[in-house]
């Protein structure tokens, strides 16, 4: 079966880009072509229906990105003073930790208040802004032309989510390493190998989220009514669409890659534990005579810490694999042909809300991190002495 790319480009709106659907990435662009008639502040018939569109709709959606933002900023601000505070989080793994908090950061302190920013000025004013899709038509793509804000938030937004998948990958390997190899830890993972890994992370990412900007002069950013949101737009006239579309491809192939690869080192590490605990249990139904017995002595197996760590990061990948279900369900069906608008805006605000579930995980699984945000708003109070060691 040959899949059509013009049909591919128009239906595809994913939280790195793409227009959001046939009709509204067309519409951008053939506003000055195909549609003549349309002035500067008209803009064509929504996808969306009245009930997703309308004044009382948008004022709920609005109430919901407010929360959302406050919940990921307070959520992720506690966690990082947590982590930087805490003595004991001064490792790989609390480095990895704090780099995830400030890419979810950046999504509640950046991009959902500019949502709410362009869904208050459609509200209150009668022209949509520039950069609002049906808009006045860019007359160039990639990086030049005139500036607009979603030039910015797009990327940021791509760049974070692309920083979240890595670093989930990075902490699932980290722990991996302490449950497969416990002896090798130490030598394996060290904090300059991680900062480093860090810094790649967020520099590959990012220049991934602009790649499409970067190398093509064929796509844009427009702010989407559908997942009101900054979302790439191919700039064709509905008949030929751009050679290079299948940039934006690098997107789902680089997502579906590293969860992919997440997915399999996890299932490796919980084998691994699974034959452990297993073992343990065996031995200490014999009467702990067969300790010494154990294939290495103790040492040789992971600590109990590491093997909490490692179903915590576990949590953290269903978590976000099941945020990102929705965008994949989204995908596969509009390269199939159909228009999801409704849909489009559940799928991209699921893994929006997101940002803010990693907090509540550290809070119900790390015993330590309660410790840390209980120390942090008893500051004033003295501590016990059995906390002061």
């Amino acid at each position: 079966m040959t899949l059509d790319m013009s049909s591919i480009l128009g239906n595809l709106s994913l939280p790195w880009g793409f227009g959001a659907s046939s009709g509204v990435t067309k519409s951008t662009n053939l506003t000055a072509s195909a549609s003549p008639g349309l002035g500067g502040g008209q803009t064509l018939a929504p996808l969306c229906t009245l009930c997703c569109c309308g004044l009382l709709n948008r004022t709920l959606a609005v109430v919901f990105m407010v929360i959302l933002a406050f919940a990921i900023v307070v959520g992720n601000v506690v966690t990082l003073t947590v982590f930087m505070q805490t003595r004991q989080f001064r490792t790989s793994q609390g480095y990895l930790k704090v780099s995830l908090a400030l890419a979810d950061m950046m999504v509640g302190v950046l991009v959902v208040p500019f949502s709410v920013y362009t869904e208050i000025s459609l509200m209150v004013t009668s022209a949509p802004p520039s950069w609002y899709q049906g808009g006045s038509p860019p007359l160039t793509g990639g990086l030049g032309g005139p500036w607009q804000p979603c030039k910015l938030i797009g990327p940021v937004f791509a760049g974070c989510t692309f920083v979240s998948i890595s670093t989930i990958f990075l902490m699932t390997v980290e722990r991996s390493v302490a449950v497969l190899w416990p002896l090798h830890k130490d030598a394996l993972v060290t904090r300059h190998r991680t900062l480093l890994l860090i810094l790649l992370s967020w520099t590959g990412s990012f220049l991934l989220a602009l790649a499409p900007l970067i190398l093509s002069a064929s796509f844009t950013l427009e702010y989407n009514e559908c997942s009101r949101m900054c979302n790439y737009a191919p700039l064709w006239d509905g008949v030929q669409p751009p050679p290079d579309g299948n940039l934006l491809l690098l997107f789902p192939v680089f997502d579906f890659t590293l969860l992919g690869g997440t997915l399999v080192v996890n299932i490796l590490s919980f084998t691994r534990i699974r034959r452990y605990t297993r073992k343990r249990k065996l031995l200490s139904e014999g009467g702990g005579d067969g300790v010494a017995a154990g294939s290495g002595g103790p040492s040789h197996r992971p600590s109990f810490s590491d093997i909490k760590a490692a179903k915590t990061i576990g949590i953290l990948t269903f978590a976000f694999t099941a945020s990102f279900s929705p965008i994949a369900v989204f995908v596969l069906g509009s390269v199939v042909g159909h228009t999801w608008c409704n849909f489009s805006f559940f799928a991209f605000w699921m893994l929006t809300a997101n940002s803010c579930c990693n907090v509540i995980i550290y809070s119900v699984r790390d015993q330590r991190f309660r410790k840390g945000v209980a120390l942090l708003f008893q500051r004033n109070q003295t501590p016990p002495p059995c906390e002061k060691s």
